[in-house]
């Protein structure tokens, strides 16, 4: 049995932890705000420290694969508050959570009240057994727990108005749109051209309609809608690592030698400070730039001709044999980076003039928004309907635009 003074703590650090999302502005709403204050997360997880349990930013890891890779944890409470907030779950909503630990799904039936229902679905019976355990302990018995690949979703009890991913996506299946009301909301971490954003769609016939877009990080989906990136090493460059959300080039062979070609480093007079958000300039580089994709280097066996970048990230664009990455030097006194590009390969010099364009094109007109309109529409949906970049998965095609500037 826990004690109380452990239980009196236990409530001493989630109120810590609302009282810090709501200064910050991640907790918004009065309802989510009172759902958080009142769900006691860390019995969900009893063998962690209760200061873990309240982290405010990081989650409690709560299954691994024999290779030390994260199948299952208990969200960050900073990242369940965004999703909560973008859901909107009012009082009567049907609401379906795919990918389950508890808390989340105690939250969303208390938002959805005595009058909704709250389904919660998860393809591994362990952290289904988990979150029926909780959910039993907590009063939550009218919460249904399921165990099933959602990629059919849970026909039993749609249509919902709210669905609700907690775990790492690279495809919206036809089930998840189809089992929505019309205007309902699918809240997802969707992965698009390797960048994972925490999207609010709203049903708009047989489309979806982002109507916001966070960055975020989920443990990845499992079974049929499970996607893994596609990584080669860069040739003739030992250490370097390419890893490609969809196909990687073509022909990589262009790029043998590439690092053999002198470097040019061209910068674009383009400076952030240092806490400003930059998630609209990763999207924009992806939807604009040649073969997008990130690297991984191994500083015991890569040259020394390539990086370090200086970000906490890569952003790497391929355009037959040329090869460049975004490169920051930082003003210490002004507390501000300014972005460049390092490039190779036999156009080396106009490469990088055409991605730094693509930044002073991001700096001018919408380094302060608007953010880019992101649809979904089934695959096979005529190219006219799809306006801006089209990104091709299995069942959907994600367009991609920004308004004129």
């Amino acid at each position: 049995m826990t004690d109380q003074p452990d239980e009196a703590r236990a409530t001493e650090l989630r109120n810590k932890v609302v009282d810090e999302l709501k200064a910050e502005g991640t907790i918004a709403s009065p309802r989510v705000e009172a759902a958080m204050r009142k769900v006691p997360r860390h019995l969900a997880v009893p063998e962690t420290a209760l200061d873990d349990a309240y982290h405010t930013y990081n989650a409690v890891i709560t299954l691994k694969d024999g290779h030390g890779n994260h199948l299952s944890s208990v969200s960050a409470p900073q990242i369940q508050a965004i999703q909560l907030e973008q859901a909107g779950i009012q009082e009567g909503d049907n609401v379906l959570e795919i990918g389950t630990n508890g808390p989340n799904a105690a939250y969303a039936a208390e938002l959805a009240g005595p009058t909704g229902h709250v389904t919660t679905v998860d393809i591994d019976p362990a952290p289904a057994s988990r979150a029926r355990e909780f959910l039993d302990a907590n009063g939550y018995h009218h919460v249904q727990v399921v165990v099933a690949d959602a990629e059919d979703g849970v026909p039993d009890h749609a249509p919902y108005d709210v669905i609700l991913v907690t775990v790492g996506a690279w495809d919206i299946p036809p089930a998840w749109t189809e089992q929505l009301t019309e205007n309902g909301r699918l809240i997802v971490p969707l992965r698009i051209n390797g960048l994972t954003r925490s999207y609010r769609f709203v049903r708009d016939g047989d489309a979806l309609v982002a109507t916001s877009a966070l960055p975020c990080g989920f443990v990845p989906m499992q079974g049929v809608g499970a996607h893994h990136q596609q990584s080669m090493q860069l040739p003739g460059a030992p250490g370097v690592t390419l890893n490609f959300d969809d196909d990687p080039p073509a022909d990589p062979s262009l790029l043998a030698g590439v690092l053999d070609t002198p470097r040019a480093e061209t910068w674009t007079g383009v400076s952030v400070a240092g806490q400003e958000p930059i998630s609209t300039l990763q999207m924009f580089l992806a939807a604009h730039v040649p073969t997008y994709c990130n690297m991984a280097i191994d500083p015991e066996h890569a040259t020394g001709r390539i990086g370090p970048t200086g970000l906490p990230f890569s952003m790497v664009a391929i355009d037959g044999p040329n090869f460049g990455y975004a490169v920051v030097r930082r003003d210490q006194e002004r507390q501000t980076a300014e972005f460049g590009f390092h490039t190779f390969g036999p156009d080396r010099l106009g490469f990088a003039e055409r991605l730094a364009d693509t930044v002073r094109t991001w700096g001018e007109h919408y380094r302060s928004g608007p953010d880019p309109r992101v649809t979904i529409h089934p695959a096979g949906t005529p190219a006219d309907r799809l306006p801006g970049r089209v990104v091709d998965k299995t069942h959907s095609r994600v367009s991609i635009s920004w308004p004129s500037p």
